[in-house]
């Protein structure tokens, strides 16, 4: 992930992003460089639009985030309604979880 914000640092000082950029940024911030992943990331963002993708990437999560609402509400709506578990239960369930530990402490 280090890379991409390396590369994303570059872009945003409007530096071209090149392999000898995104070294020197990286090695600036203490990481161990590898070049091979360099060179993969200048490869693969060759011919990118940067701020394209960077205005879709903000998009994404809006639509993201809606769908599983709507599908918790179809499910909720096709399910049966769960009943709650009556106070009693629950206080059963804390009685035994105190007993297992208090057989931990002897």
């Amino acid at each position: 992930m280090e890379y991409i914000y390396a590369a994303l640092l570059l872009h945003k000082a409007g530096k071209p992003i090149k392999e000898e950029s995104v070294k020197a940024v990286l090695t600036a911030a203490g990481i161990a460089v590898d070049d091979a992943r360099i060179k993969a990331l200048v490869a693969a963002l060759d011919g990118v639009n940067i701020e394209e993708a960077i205005s879709k990437a903000a998009a994404a999560p809006v639509a993201v985030a809606v769908a599983p609402a709507a599908a918790a509400g179809a499910s909720a709506a096709a399910a049966p309604a769960v009943a709650a578990p009556a106070p009693e239960d629950k206080k059963e369930e804390e009685e035994s979880g105190m007993a297992g530990l208090g057989a931990l402490f002897g």
